[in-house]
């Protein structure tokens, strides 16, 4: 675990982690594209290596963590000595609010207690209402037998069932408040946090104005939701309903509006932008390996034809393992960023206090070192007793530790439902052998994923 004080009493101390040998250049294009860009660095420098892009005034060191001795390290701890106030995290809050995602520890630990008992299976389960109707009108409406663009296809389907299951809207009719705000306003903060030179923060750049009218609409949409839903008490909206009756179990506080509204924004990303990508993901690999895509057509099949409910799940075993796999092939979020606060140990190192910790997820999920042919998609990778087996540290789409996503079990949940629903209706044949990517503040589809569809026989 981390420690605070790394070499108290008589241990010998700690050695700093080794300096990564890559050409500024070449380390600078590394963290742009952080698809590919971690295992170049780990590559070259080790799975703990220390670099920088510019003087400390201007960006912090950096040190990339790609092992799951060391990612356990980081995400494990309990307090504030590593913590969400890196470059990226204070340009999210400045961009889209502060909320459970972007919140430094001391104001992040009362949210989370807030908003924790929403986000139980249990709850989640209300939220997980309409994806297999929606999955199943949207099959409805491809043609026989023709190309669709799956990540389009696959976007405009988590619009429709976020809104109607958990907001209480046809997110649909509102799409241009959503997905393209979203776009412009998290680029702009993941662009500026990793830009070694930056426009003071007073000068009123296009991309600046850009991203704020961005973001006004975004928090215009959500004042929306939650003054529809405040005003019609019989409106169906149970993330909406869940966040105004949230109450901290030891103070007794509620969320403010303007809290509300922050954290229906960054769950309008996740669960539209992230899940979405993940469905795709999984559907253009089903198009590519139809022996797989048989396995969970028939797998579905053997459930009453009706539609698939959040009950359901449990007998869906294969069709979680090709989604486990999607996401340890294209994690939405492929790296993740925590500030060292003061000193601390990581995987046997001195990470120094005012380091950038830079969490190497896509990197450890594609290690050679830790995966038999890595690259290769393989869903029984995440058969139960292997998938029991894997070191918890080198699997962590979702996060680790006590900051984990807390709506894994939504995300998980929306996508199974989702892939099952179209398998069961559709048979799918990838045209692309490459899944283009692209990163905006999570990795998403770089161009369309053309894909062959046909109404599944039998």
């Amino acid at each position: 675990m981390v420690h605070s004080e790394v070499d108290a009493g008589e241990h010998k101390p700690l050695p700093l982690p080794p300096v990564n040998p890559l050409p500024f250049r070449q380390r600078l294009a590394a963290v742009r594209e952080f698809s590919t860009g971690t295992a170049r660095l780990r590559d070259a420098g080790g799975t703990v290596t220390a670099f920088t892009l510019g003087p400390r005034w201007l960006m912090p060191p950096m040190v990339l963590v790609t092992s799951p001795r060391g990612i356990r390290d980081v995400l494990a701890t309990k307090d504030a000595s590593v913590d969400k106030t890196t470059p990226v995290f204070e340009e999210m809050r400045r961009i889209i609010g502060a909320n459970l995602a972007d919140l430094p520890f001391e104001p992040w630990k009362p949210r989370r207690r807030t908003l924790q008992p929403a986000f139980t299976k249990q709850r989640v389960g209300e939220f997980g209402g309409h994806m297999s109707q929606a999955a199943q009108g949207l099959c409805e409406k491809w043609p026989s037998d023709g190309v669709v663009d799956l990540d389009g296809e696959c976007r405009t389907l988590t619009l429709r069932a976020l809104g109607r299951s958990v907001l209480g809207l046809d997110l649909e009719q509102r799409a241009d408040d959503v997905a393209e705000p979203l776009r412009v306003a998290l680029s702009y903060a993941i662009g500026r946090a990793t830009r070694p030179v930056r426009a003071p923060r007073w000068l009123p750049t296009p991309a600046r104005r850009r991203a704020r009218a961005a973001s006004a609409r975004l928090h215009a949409l959500t004042q929306d939701i939650l003054r529809d839903c405040r005003a019609d008490p019989s409106r169906v909206a149970p993330l909406v309903r869940a966040l105004i009756a949230a109450q901290d179990p030891e103070t007794g506080a509620r969320l403010s509006d303007q809290e509300i509204c922050d954290e229906l924004i960054i769950f309008l990303f996740a669960g539209h932008d992230t899940t979405a990508t993940t469905l795709t993901y999984a559907l253009w690999s089903l198009g590519r390996h139809p022996d797989h895509q048989q396995r969970v057509a028939k797998e579905v099949a053997a459930l009453p034809n009706r539609p698939l409910t959040p009950d359901d799940v449990a007998q869906l075993e294969f069709t979680v393992q090709v989604i486990r796999e999607s996401l340890r092939l294209c994690p939405p979020a492929p790296t993740g960023t925590r500030m060292a606060c003061r000193d601390v140990e990581v995987a046997g190192y001195r990470v120094p206090k005012g380091t950038m910790l830079v969490i190497g997820r896509m990197a450890v999920q594609q290690d050679p070192a830790l995966w038999d042919d890595p690259l290769r998609f393989d869903p029984d990778r995440f058969a139960p007793e292997k998938f029991k087996a894997l070191d918890r540290w080198q699997y962590i789409p979702f996060g680790g530790g006590p900051r984990s996503c807390i709506g894994d079990h939504f995300a998980m949940l929306e996508v199974t439902l989702a892939l099952a629903t179209i398998i069961r209706n559709t048979e799918i044949q990838s045209l692309d052998d490459e899944f283009p990517l692209a990163l905006h503040f999570t990795m998403i589809a770089g161009g369309p994923i053309r894909a062959r569809v046909r109404p599944r026989s039998g």
